[in-house]
C-alpha cells in the first residue's frame, strides 16, 4: 500500500504537537521517521492510524482518503505494534492472538496463530499470561499481534526499544525477512540509527513538530557532512537550525 500524508497539522488547545508535515511512502518501502522524544513521530502515527483526529491535513492509504467512512475498510490492512503499549496482560498469548485475529476477520485462526508462534519462536510462553513475560517475550508476542493480519500497512514504533542485542537482531532479521516475502509497507519510528539505516529506504526527520529534513540515509549524512547517520542525528537534534 502506498501512504500519503500532506499538510497535516495536529493542534492540542495552544500547542502545536505537529506542525504542517508531508512525506509519502511508496508501495513496499520502509520509512524511518525519526526526531527527539517529544518532537510529534507518536502523535503523526495516531493520526496515520486513524486514533487522534487532525486539526488539519490530509492522509491517503492507495489515494483513498482515510476519513471515518472510509476507516474500517483502511484499517482492516494496517496494523501497528509498539512496547509502549501492552496487550492485556490477564489473557494468555494466545488468548490475545486469538482476540486480535477476530477483530481483524482473519480466517483460519489457528493455521495462521501456528505460523506466528512457529516464525516468533512463541511456543515456550504461548500459554503464559502476557503480563509475566519479559521484555524480550513481550516484543515477540507484539509483534505477532501486529503481524497476525498480514497487513499490508505496519507501522513500528521503536520495536526494539529495551532489547537485548540478540533480540533486537532476531527481530530486526526477522522484519527484512518477512517484508522480502510479503508485500508489506512500513513506517519505522527509532532511535537506533544502525536499526534505520538497515532497515529504511528513506528517512523523515522532525524536530519540534516540523519536518527538518528527508532523504535516503546517505543523502542525509552526505548533506550534513557527518560520517554516520547517528552523528547526523544528534547534529539535527542539538542545533538551532537543522540545516547549518
Amino acid at each position: 500500500m502506498k501512504l500519503e500524508v500532506k499538510n497535516l497539522v495536529k493542534k492540542f488547545n495552544s500547542t502545536i504537537a505537529v506542525n504542517n508535515i508531508s512525506f509519502e511512502i511508496k508501495r513496499n518501502k520502509t520509512l524511518g521517521l525519526l526526531g527527539p522524544n517529544g518532537c510529534g513521530k507518536t502523535t503523526s502515527i495516531g493520526m496515520m492510524l486513524g486514533l487522534i483526529t487532525p486539526s488539519s491535513g490530509d492522509i491517503f492509504v492507495d489515494e483513498i482518503r482515510l476519513e471515518p467512512k472510509n476507516r474500517i475498510k483502511l484499517l482492516s490492512k494496517m496494523n501497528f505494534a509498539s512496547p509502549y503499549i501492552e496487550l492485556p496482560k490477564k489473557l494468555t498469548v494466545k488468548q490475545n492472538l486469538e482476540i486480535y485475529a477476530r477483530l481483524y476477520s482473519v480466517r483460519n485462526i489457528s493455521d495462521r496463530i501456528s505460523e506466528m508462534v512457529e516464525d516468533l519462536s512463541l511456543e515456550n510462553f504461548l500459554n503464559k499470561k502476557t503480563g509475566e513475560l519479559s521484555s524480550g517475550q513481550k516484543n515477540r508476542v507484539s509483534l505477532a499481534k501486529s503481524l497476525i493480519n498480514k497487513p499490508q500497512l505496519l507501522f513500528l514504533d521503536e520495536p526494539t526499544a529495551s532489547l537485548d542485542p540478540d533480540i533486537g537482531d532476531f527481530v530486526r532479521e526477522y522484519l527484512e525477512k518477512y517484508k522480502n516475502n510479503n508485500e508489506l509497507t512500513m513506517l519505522l519510528a527509532s532511535h537506533n540509527m544502525k536499526e534505520v539505516e538497515r532497515l529504511c529506504d528513506s528517512v523523515v526527520m522532525m524536530k519540534k513538530g516540523e519536518i527538518v529534513d528527508k532523504g535516503t540515509c546517505n543523502e542525509i549524512v552526505i548533506k550534513h557532512g557527518r560520517k554516520n547517520l547517528e552523528d547526523t542525528f544528534l547534529k539535527i537534534a542539538r542545533s538551532n537550525n537543522a540545516l547549518e
